[in-house]
Order: C-alpha cells, then structure tokens, then sequence
C-alpha cells in the first residue's frame, strides 16, 4: 500500500482546488554557490526552470529534479526582471534597466531587441519595463512599468503596433503595472500593481474589466483550462476563473513571491525574492 502523500510531505496546502507539497529551496545549486535576488523564472516545454537572478550570471537553468544544469550571462543584461517563452521556446527577457526587451535562442544568441540599450523613453518604448508575455500568434505584449504607466504591442518581428496607459488611479490608467498574460481568447490581463487591482483589455487596448481584492499582484500565469494564478504580497497565491472570480488562494511561503508560472503537470514554481529562492508546490492527486 502506498503511503498517503499528505502524511509525509512537510507542508501541504490547498488553493481550494488542488492539494500541493510544498518543496521549499527546491533549486539546488552546487556547493559554495548562492543565489541571488531572484526576480523572474519560467518552464520551457521540456520541463526545464528558467531564472532570471538580479546578479552574474543573471542566467539559471534548472533540471526537473532541481539540479543546476547551466548558467550564463550577457552584457546586455546588467539587470533583469521579467521573463516568458513563446512557443518555438525562443526566451524573452526584460532588462528593466537598459530599458529592453530582449529575445535569445536557445544557442544564447540576441535574435529580437525592443527598445535601445541605456536609452530610456518617456511614455514610449521603454522606461524600465517590467514584464512581457508573447501571444499564440507571436505578437509580443509589455508592461512597462517602472518609469512608465503603459502597455506596448509589438507584432512578432517586433514593429510597435499599439500603446496604452497612462499614470493614474482611474479605470485604463496604471500605477506600475507590473505583469501580464495574454489569454487563448484574446484578453490582455495586467497586473496594476501599485493600484492594488487586475485590469483587463482586449488586444487593441479597449479596456473590458477590472478586477478588485488584491494587495500588490506581482505576477500572473495561466494554465491549459483557463485558470489564472496570480501571486501577490498578502502573500498568497489566488486561483481565478477565467471570469476573474476567486476559486481559492493559498500561502505563499516567501514575504515576497515575485515571480510565478506552472508546468502542465499541475505544479507550480514560484521565484521567492526575500529570502531568494525557488519554491515547488508540487501537485497532489
């Protein structure tokens, strides 16, 4: 008889939907090294973690077992914040303070910028960007967050195509919008940080919702059904619907869950900054 996973994992928690084994310091780096503040991770189709550290090398790839397999740098990255595949597992990052968007193959090589290197733009391309997230039809959406209060479209080859936002507390406006997800149906949903709230556009910019009850959401991922997993600085993780209403929440174990995605297993890993870490909350059948 097998034992029960509940009896023998150290921490188990539930959203309200699914039951998780929470793996803390699930990233395992060889002897003598540290992490760094972790900002950012993501799962390549093969199962791999990607992280993104604010120190050299800013770089990590993690096995599924948590081992470290590589890491690297550019200089091109001198920071970083936010991070997303798209489907050919082409990786994007944010280097929030070289004011880029930057697209690497798997061979390390820069095959996309967006921005200028060191030349930040008020209310355009970019000023401190946060976040990014590359549609199934590879148009490239960017929050852009820090400096500015906007939202910049970019089609797959990396023309700007749109621009919205601006500063403010009212509907459409931003105060650090922080992370974004494009939906299967088309939705642009931002994560407004600073306004404590997630808003939501069709993908010309046209706002269609907002969506209230949060402290700070940092980072926002959705799944193959639809569900979106939103951490935030309560700190918790919180499951929506598609239609935004809670399904549940639960801890999250870090006083600053930055950055989070899941893989098509059930599991989730969320990118802990204070204390830097990798957390695996690892799905329970």
């Amino acid at each position: 008889m097998q034992p029960s996973p509940f009896s023998t994992a150290s921490l188990i928690t539930t959203d309200g939907v699914s039951h998780y084994a929470v793996e803390r310091n699930w990233a395992k780096l060889p002897a003598g090294q540290e992490l760094g503040p972790i900002s950012q991770l993501a799962v390549r189709s093969d199962g791999r973690v990607v992280v993104v550290q604010r120190s050299t090398p800013a770089v990590l790839v993690f096995a599924p077992d948590g081992r470290l397999e590589e890491s690297w740098h550019h200089e091109r990255l001198p920071s970083v914040h936010g991070i997303a595949f798209d489907t050919a597992d082409n990786l994007f990052i944010t280097s929030f303070d070289a004011h880029q968007v930057l697209r690497f193959n798997r061979d390390r090589e820069i095959t996309l910028e967006l921005g200028t290197f060191n030349r930040p733009c008020w209310a355009g391309a970019f000023n401190h960007p946060t976040d990014m997230a590359v549609a199934a039809d590879g148009e490239i959406y960017v929050t852009d967050g820090y400096g500015n209060a906007r939202v910049h479209r970019f089609s797959p080859d990396g023309r700007l195509i749109a621009s919205w936002g601006e500063p403010g507390i009212a509907p459409g406006q931003f105060a650090c919008p922080h992370g974004v997800w494009v939906t299967a149906d088309d939705r642009v949903i931002v994560l407004d940080r600073d306004n404590n709230r997630i808003q939501v556009f069709d993908r010309s910019g046209g706002l269609l919702d907002v969506w209230t009850g949060f402290t700070k959401p940092m980072d926002i991922w959705g799944d193959a059904s639809g569900d979106l997993f939103v951490s935030d600085q309560t700190p918790r993780i919180v499951r929506l619907g598609g239609d935004g209403r809670v399904r549940g929440a639960m801890r999250a174990f870090s006083v600053y869950p930055h950055g989070l995605w899941g893989d098509g297993k059930g599991n989730l890993f969320v990118a802990e900054l204070l204390p830097s870490g990798v957390a695996k909350y690892r799905a329970i059948a």
